[in-house]
C-alpha cells in the first residue's frame, strides 16, 4: 500500500490495510445505518475480499478506488472509511464516498475528512473536478456535501439496482476554479 497520511486536528486519513478489516466490518455489516451504500459485508471474509481484490494499492490509478481509513486520534480508533474512484475516462476527475460509524456521524468528522481529501486533491494532485454519488433518500449525505459546496448536476432515474431494488443516484459537484 501507499504511504499516503494525511492527517487534520482529529484525525488522521491512512491506506486501508487487512489490519483494518474487524473495525471495518463492525460499523460497515449494519444493513440499516448502512442501507443506501452499495456494498453491505455479511462476514469479515466480504471485508478482507473487498480490501484485497476491490481497492487499489496505489494511489491516482485510473478506473480504480483508493481507500482510506478515518482515525480518530486521540484512541487510535478506525471511525471510518473515505473512498476516492479515479475515473478512467478523465485523469483530472474523481468521485468520492464517505462511511462513519454510527456512533461518530453528527460531530463533524465527516467534513473534516472530506475537507482534507478535498484540499490534497485540488491542490496536490491537481484535480478538476469532484462528485459524489448519492442515493437520494440519503439526506445526510446530500446535507453533508451541499455543506461542502457541492451542487447537485443530475438526477439518474433508475440507474442501479443496489440491494434488491432500483434505485436513483443523484450526481453532486464541486466547483473548482482552473
Amino acid at each position: 500500500m501507499t504511504n499516503l497520511t494525511l492527517t487534520t486536528d482529529r484525525l488522521t486519513l491512512r491506506p486501508i490495510t487487512l489490519q483494518d478489516a474487524p473495525a471495518i466490518f463492525s460499523y460497515r455489516s449494519d444493513a440499516v445505518i448502512n442501507r443506501y451504500q452499495g456494498w453491505i459485508p455479511e462476514d469479515l471474509a466480504d471485508v478482507n475480499s473487498f480490501i484485497e481484490n476491490r481497492v487499489s494499492p496505489e494511489f491516482d490509478v485510473p478506473d480504480t478506488w483508493f481507500q482510506f481509513v478515518i482515525i480518530l486520534k486521540e484512541n487510535n480508533e478506525v471511525i471510518g472509511d473515505l473512498g476516492i474512484h479515479f475515473h478512467a475516462e478523465n485523469n483530472r476527475e474523481v468521485e468520492l464516498g464517505i462511511t462513519l460509524s454510527v456512533g461518530h456521524q453528527q460531530k463533524g468528522f465527516a467534513v473534516e475528512a472530506l475537507r482534507q481529501i478535498i484540499q490534497f486533491l485540488n491542490s496536490d494532485c491537481a484535480k478538476q473536478k469532484i462528485t459524489a454519488s448519492i442515493d437520494p433518500r440519503n439526506t445526510a449525505s446530500i446535507r453533508l456535501f451541499e455543506r461542502l459546496g457541492f451542487c447537485l448536476k443530475a438526477h439518474i432515474r433508475n440507474s442501479a439496482f443496489i440491494n434488491n431494488e432500483w434505485v436513483d443516484d443523484l450526481i453532486y459537484e464541486l466547483p473548482i476554479a482552473p
